[in-house]
């Protein structure tokens, strides 16, 4: 990539991320006086109303699980009700006591606590990345803490979600990634190959962001338990699908705490839980794990310090509104969005693996990757990006997915998705020297000795999102 597109990727990019530069006016200073609240709610019902229209019908993969116009008025009202409630401080607010403990137990009753003796124990957290990281910050204290391991290791697929990355940067763990194999899913004999005496913990995805198709957890997780060491299952993206889609008869690989060797889950209720963003849910087999994610301090002049995650104050109204979109939905209700998200998820596939020139990747239930052999598939994206659909863009290998939400079971939107993904394959195979605008990117970091480069690329991608 030369200097000239360079600038013109930074150009496009700050122009997607800007979009209202030049019709709203812009603010780097606090106003002298507030402006009119109903002046201020007018201009953000503009800004939704020009945002919405892509989510609701159904272009985004993922990002919107639910979206119906009842379902987010009231979660809107019971936001309200509790917008000033802070679980920091249960003793002004026990009603948000209340709502976590009854979703973290309804979570983990859904996720096998009921087929196991032990006790299932969890917290309530600000999402995945939260929780993942949690989960990461326990074993490596535990592992310190029992048997005195200074120099810890975490076995982690390659597919499992860059949180694993972060935590390991952040809490000093090292990250030893092992392949998947042609199928999609976690070797299992790397895995074994990979456990060291500093091992604290294996990892496997139900499924992972990528392609979509769980892991082995049955026997990753009994590698784990033979070891001594813990097994956590990353179900952030399947938590709340996976239970249903096995009710409903589909061939769902074991993954929860009915797994003796599986000590920890995170379940993202923000996602297919149908929550308002910013909730998920990590679960530990035992309260004695679970103490290791706690923070308590005892000498501090301010009193009696202690948190269970890592923020001090919280929004209760998002524990709230998860509890009351738990209560909304019930059994009945994830039944039947489950039917329909994996129904329209088979209609997707089928009509992917119908286009000669796509494959897709391994056998998923409802996050379909596909990739080709013969055409650019970020010219695709392009193409299938002016045509308003926000898919993701994947590589090792180069491929996209759309993951299937309650949006794309609305009337239509299957059909209208094969049919510009036709139009899309037609197009770049009428042009092959058009290139993805993402292809240098992903390009380079496929080269180590560019990677440099491409992070310093996402760096600045960074600053734009805080640039006035």
């Amino acid at each position: 990539m030369d200097a000239s597109e360079f600038a013109r990727m930074i150009e496009e990019l700050e122009h997607a991320l800007k979009p209202y530069k030049d019709t709203f006016v812009t603010y780097s200073r606090i106003p002298e006086v507030g402006r009119d609240r109903k002046e201020i709610l007018k201009e953000m019902e503009a800004l939704r109303s020009i945002e919405e229209a892509r989510w609701k019908d159904g272009f985004a993969s993922g990002a919107v699980y639910h979206g119906g116009d009842e379902h987010i008025q009231f979660l809107n009202e019971v936001y309200a009700i509790n917008s000033q409630s802070n679980p920091l401080h249960f003793d002004l607010w026990p009603s948000t006591v209340k709502f976590e403990a009854e979703v973290v137990a309804m979570t983990a009753s859904m996720l096998g606590a009921d087929k196991t003796g032990d006790e299932i124990v969890g917290s309530v957290t600000s999402g995945g990345t939260e929780s993942i990281l949690l989960a990461m910050k326990t074993y490596r204290d535990r592992a310190r803490d029992r048997k005195g391991i200074t120099e810890p290791e975490m076995v982690v697929p390659s597919t499992a979600h860059a949180a694993f990355d972060k935590a390991a940067q952040l809490f000093n763990i090292k990250i030893i990634r092992v392949p998947i194999g042609d199928d999609y899913r976690a070797d299992v004999e790397a895995t074994r190959k990979a456990i060291t005496k500093n091992t604290i913990v294996i990892v496997g995805s139900a499924p992972p962001f990528p392609h979509g198709i769980i892991d082995p957890i049955e026997e990753l997780s009994e590698l784990a338990r033979q070891a001594g060491v813990g097994f956590h299952t990353d179900a952030c993206l399947g938590g709340f699908l996976l239970p249903w889609a096995e009710r409903l008869g589909y061939d769902v690989p074991p993954f929860d705490f009915r797994l003796p060797g599986v000590t920890s889950i995170s379940a993202d209720t923000h996602k297919y839980g149908y929550a308002p963003k910013g909730s998920s849910v990590i679960l530990y087999r035992g309260r004695a794990l679970r103490h290791y994610q706690y923070y308590v301090i005892t000498d501090w002049p301010g009193g009696l310090y202690l948190t269970p995650t890592f923020a001090g104050s919280r929004p209760g109204a998002l524990s709230a509104a998860c509890w009351a979109a738990i209560m909304a939905m019930g059994e009945q209700g994830y039944m039947e969005a489950a039917k329909r998200i994996l129904e329209t998820a088979a209609v997707i596939k089928q009509g992917i693996e119908e286009i000669p020139e796509l494959q897709v990747l391994g056998d998923p239930l409802w996050v379909i990757a596909f990739a080709s052999e013969r055409l650019d598939i970020y010219a695709i994206n392009d193409y299938m990006n002016e045509k308003g659909w926000a898919l993701n863009a994947l590589q090792l290998p180069p491929c996209l997915h759309i993951c299937v939400t309650l949006r794309h079971t609305r009337p239509g939107v299957a059909e209208r998705f094969i049919e510009d993904l036709k139009s899309a394959v037609e197009y770049v195979k009428a042009h092959p020297d058009v290139r993805g605008s993402m292809s240098p990117i992903y390009g380079m970091a496929a080269s180590v000795a560019l990677k440099g480069v491409v992070h310093d690329f996402l760096k600045g991608f960074l600053d734009l999102v805080y640039e006035v």
